[in-house]
């Protein structure tokens, strides 16, 4: 009979666990008052993402470490494939169709788990010294960071790849690289970045900047904002929430979720939501304080926090107009398969490394479900 032991229930972070579930509750309520046929679709995700992190909780990752540098270079086959059998939506190339299941997959949200995976395991490979890393560990790191930013920027998405560069520099950042590196790349990105990276730019892309720094805000923006200032202190009732449920919000129940949340629940609720991402977000960064040897489970909880915060960063400003408009969901909250299930993923991945951290963990879960 199958049972898990003791001593690996001990280590598993049930704070965790329980500080996602009001997020995931809110999400498909707010979900279900926007669009009731959405919020099916949206409850089979979850279920799809709960039986995500079941597997991957329970597969001996540390056992299959090897396979790590695989999935990397297949999801950057698959960045790759984009160029040329992608499926154009919106303007932008940034899925692959499956022909016997009639659906897609999107190569940059499939690579996130990859991706921090494999910092962790080049990291676990080669720790950093006392100084930090010198400029030839820094560059080597810097390839598998940049590869997929330049790759995923193409299609373009320059939302992903920028949120890809962040963590995987984030993370190094906190890891150590010796100081001078960082001196340095401050100079070179302060000088050329703002010239460079505007060129570089899609129309689409620069009008969203235009927008953002132009007097008055985007449409999206602009019923955004009155979303959220008619939420007052303590919100609305659902039948009050007009600027919703008249249709002026839009994308009321993915990118501008937040907007309608304060709509709902006012300031008060807005200040709630901030807070409670800042706890997790806190919360797994003290993982990475507690077990610094251990670079795996340092690095994963390092990549989740950082996600987490610009994702949740980035999603916020954007709704009340202090940055440009990116397909950037609000984490666990927004509507989407896609980035429900990866970070389902990434937070069963993390909690096996916190529960199996033993070898012998894995040992005894075997000869148990053996019996």
């Amino acid at each position: 009979m199958f049972k898990l032991d003791q001593r690996i229930l001990s280590h598993v972070d049930f704070v965790l666990l329980l500080m996602l579930v009001p997020l995931i509750l809110i999400s498909g309520l707010l979900i279900h008052e926007i669009h009731p046929v959405l919020s099916q679709k949206h409850f089979v995700y979850v279920s799809i993402g709960i039986l995500a992190f079941l597997l991957f909780f329970f597969i001996p990752i540390r056992k299959f470490i090897w396979l790590v540098p695989i999935l990397y270079w297949v999801s950057i086959a698959l960045l790759i494939l984009v160029e040329f059998i992608g499926v154009t939506k919106l303007g932008a190339k940034r899925w692959i169709e499956l022909p016997l299941l009639h659906t897609t997959i999107q190569p940059s949200e499939i690579i996130k788990p990859a991706f921090i995976l494999m910092m962790a395991y080049l990291i676990a490979k080669m720790p950093p010294p006392k100084d930090g890393y010198n400029w030839a560990a820094f560059g080597k790191l810097s390839f598998y960071i940049l590869l997929p930013f330049f790759l995923i920027a193409k299609e373009p998405d320059l939302g992903t790849a920028t949120v890809l560069m962040l963590l995987g520099f984030g993370i190094l950042f906190v890891v150590g690289v010796h100081w001078k590196i960082w001196i340095w790349l401050l100079l070179v990105v302060g000088i050329g970045a703002p010239t460079l990276g505007y060129t570089l730019l899609h129309d689409y892309q620069k009008q969203r900047i235009i927008d953002f720094v132009s007097e008055k805000p985007s449409y999206h923006v602009k019923q955004s904002i009155i979303a959220i200032g008619s939420g007052g202190f303590l919100g609305n009732t659902k039948e009050q929430a007009t600027q919703t449920q008249m249709k002026f919000l839009p994308i009321a129940s993915s990118d501008f979720i937040f907007a309608y949340f304060v709509e709902r629940f006012g300031f008060l609720g807005a200040l709630t939501l901030i807070v409670w991402y800042a706890l997790i977000v806190v919360h797994l960064f003290s993982i990475s304080t507690w077990l610094t040897e251990d670079y795996f489970i340092r690095v994963m909880s390092l990549g989740l926090s950082f996600l987490i915060f610009i994702y949740m960063s980035v999603n916020i400003a954007m709704t009340i107009g202090l940055a440009p408009v990116v397909g950037v969901p609000l984490p666990m909250f927004s509507y989407g398969g896609t980035s429900f299930v990866i970070f389902m993923i990434l937070f069963g991945i993390l909690q096996n490394l916190l529960a199996f951290r033993f070898n012998f963990m894995y040992d005894t879960i075997n000869k148990i479900s053996d019996k």
